[in-house]
């Protein structure tokens, strides 16, 4: 039942979690948003910087983005009810840098698994609008922060497609002596 924690495995939602690109038209409540970024706040973070910003678009910044995006692009901007804008903050310090956005990230997906979890749907795109400063604007990404996407949250509407054939393990595992 959509809405409600479902107590699966951990190793069955990360294996069942998908991307979702039709929604029913119901935002994500405030209190479920609020449970998400709890739990992304608990992301591996190297000198508890906590580098994640997570920003929620209301209607004026979801227009002011569309806006900027332009109307082939703004489309896709209305597929989910609530979309979040994901970012890191940067210090300057290239090493310091890659590390939280590494660990923003992470954030980002436990953001995603903890809503597959209470059965919303989710989509992590990164549109090119975000590489504006009209885009980063409307969604509140201030300067010195790395642009890592938006998230879209809601009732997934569709069939569940299977998971796609993943990588074998020998492609991108090695035990070094």
């Amino acid at each position: 039942m959509p809405g409600t924690l479902s107590w699966v495995p951990l190793d069955e939602l990360i294996r069942s979690r998908r991307t979702h690109k039709a929604y029913a038209p119901e935002p994500v409540d405030r209190a479920t948003l609020e449970q998400l970024f709890e739990l992304a706040r608990w992301a591996p973070n190297h000198n508890l910087t906590n580098p994640w910003r997570f920003r929620v678009l209301g209607p004026a910044a979801l227009e002011a983005l569309k806006a900027a995006a332009g109307p082939e692009s703004a489309a896709k901007l209305d597929r989910a009810p609530t979309l979040v804008a994901a970012s890191a903050v940067q210090c300057g310090e290239p090493v310091a840098d890659e590390e939280d956005a590494a660990a923003a990230a992470a954030a980002v997906y436990i953001v995603l698994l903890a809503a597959h979890e209470r059965g919303l749907g989710g989509y992590w795109w990164t549109p090119e609008v975000l590489r504006t400063a009209a885009g980063r604007t409307a969604a509140g990404i201030e300067e010195g922060e790395r642009v890592l996407g938006l998230i879209h949250l809601g009732h997934a509407r569709g069939p569940v497609k299977d998971a796609p054939e993943r990588a074998d393990l020998d492609t991108f595992r090695a035990y070094l002596p």
